[in-house]
């Protein structure tokens, strides 16, 4: 009856928590500037009778709310940040609401706002039942960055869990039982001579000349990756006119793999080759990693029972108004880039799946994004699912996403989430089937006994931008 309460629980409040992603989207900021949506997280957990522990790692935007005392100890995992330049309104075509302005076009007004949702229910039935244990909700920041959890975990606050829940709006209802991969963000910054580049062009050493030939080394180390690496870049700083020899420039790398150790070693071989672009430009060259990432290691053991709570959810439905809508999204996007698989390597046959999936064929299969959620599945066991946020069709980072995510699609999933993580917590807390036993065991089998370290430098502190313009 307990679980049924639960269920009774989200769909009383629905409403309230519907209105709190609702506000989070109105109101998008950028990685460490999620100054409102934290506060407005903070006081509801706080006013629900959680303790707050906030400015971790230095961050004034990240917290942990716990209820409860004693074993053992879950955590929800929730997030926050917008993207730069993906304002829009609820609508088929793109109109922006601030020119240029950050938007939720990854859906973290809804992934946080989810495990608020989650953690309350089961704080009432723990509550009613004097159920033991302990359940905390960790507000992350700065997920699209990469290093939010990162220097969460670098402070030691996922230390003590005995497993991590989390999720992340999708086009489909489905166990996320894949990994995700391990990226580095990092910064490479030539330094040269300046000089008039028509009257003495003899006089400069080029700081671009340094970058573009690091890039073309760069693009020739392709060929000689494991499959599945990516490397991705930008000209950040190519200097100020095309009379004047660059002596600063500027160029910022990704590096991804199916490994932290494949990307150290890219990272190793990318560092001499800036090395060598400006050994032949005569130029001076730093880096700087900014953020560090782990890749994600599933755990079978929580996702099935994730997946079991999953089918024991209320079902979704969608209006026809929303159906419309889905399908006017889907026919803004060009046809001939538009995917017809979901989110995540789920298989889809309809605009709005309502049904639940579990691929087991996928399990540990590495997609090509990244998540810092990676560094704190190296600590504690993780268990994660994505649910139907959006159409098919629609990805991530895009002005349909965001148009999505603000709309009644994207809080219908974002509830059924709320309840799948609701219900499989409770579970854990009661130990049903001695879960956390065998989540722990294939958590030691997984990491090999290799104790997580923190990919991203001890000198490196969070990235807190002077002014709302400065895009990292």
């Amino acid at each position: 009856m307990s679980k049924q309460n639960i269920l009774q629980l989200i769909n009383k409040y629905q409403s309230e928590f519907t209105e709190m992603a609702k506000k989070i989207w109105d109101h998008p900021q950028l990685a460490y500037e999620e100054e409102y949506a934290s506060n407005l997280q903070i006081s509801k957990l706080e006013e629900e009778g959680f303790n707050i522990q906030s400015n971790i790692g230095g961050i004034d935007t990240a917290f942990v709310a716990e209820y409860g005392i004693g074993k053992p100890v879950i955590g929800i995992l929730g997030e926050y940040d917008a993207l730069p330049g993906l304002s829009q309104h609820v609508s088929a075509i793109q109109e922006e609401i601030v020119s240029n302005g950050p938007g939720h076009g990854c859906g973290h007004n809804l992934l946080g706002t989810a495990g608020v949702e989650a953690v309350i229910a089961l704080k009432e039935v723990m509550k009613e039942e004097g159920l033991s244990g302990t359940i905390r909700y960790y507000g992350c920041p700065a997920e699209e960055v990469l290093s939010g959890k990162t220097f969460m975990a670098r402070e030691g606050v996922f230390n003590d869990l005995d497993c991590a829940l989390t999720w992340h709006p999708g086009n489909s209802n489905i166990v996320m039982n894949m990994s995700m991969q391990a990226m580095v963000s990092i910064k490479f910054h030539f330094k040269g001579i300046s000089a008039h580049a028509a009257a003495a062009p003899h006089a400069g050493r080029s700081a671009l000349d340094g970058v573009e030939l690091m890039n073309v080394g760069t693009n020739y180390l392709r060929e000689h990756v494991p499959d599945g690496s990516r490397i991705h870049y930008v000209i950040t700083n190519g200097g100020l006119a095309p009379n004047v020899v660059p002596d600063e420039a500027s160029v910022w790398y990704y590096l991804r793999g199916a490994s932290k150790d494949q990307v150290d070693q890219l990272l190793t071989r990318v560092e001499k080759i800036a090395k060598g672009a400006a050994m032949m430009t005569e130029t001076n060259v730093e880096s700087k990693i900014e953020a560090f990432a782990y890749e994600t290691l599933p755990n079978e053991h929580l996702n099935e029972l994730m997946y079991e709570n999953m089918q024991e959810s209320t079902d979704l439905l969608f209006t026809e108004d929303e159906q419309g809508f889905a399908k006017q999204l889907v026919n803004s996007i060009d046809q001939t880039v538009a995917s017809v698989t979901g989110l995540f390597g789920s298989t889809v046959d309809e605009l709005l799946p309502t049904n639940v999936q579990y691929k087991k064929e996928l399990n540990r299969k590495s997609l090509g994004g990244s998540t810092d959620v990676g560094d704190v599945s190296w600590i504690t066991p993780i268990g994660m699912i994505s649910t139907t946020c959006a159409p098919v069709g629609v990805q991530l980072h895009s002005w349909q996403a965001t148009a999505s995510f603000g709309s009644t699609i994207g809080y219908k999933g974002m509830h059924l989430a709320a309840q799948i993580m609701s219900l499989t917590a409770y579970d854990l807390l009661v130990n049903k089937g001695n879960i956390l036993e065998k989540a722990k065991e294939e958590f030691n089998r997984s990491t090999k006994g290799k104790q997580y370290v923190p990919g991203i430098p001890e000198d490196v502190r969070p990235l807190i931008r002077k002014s709302k313009e400065e895009v990292k």
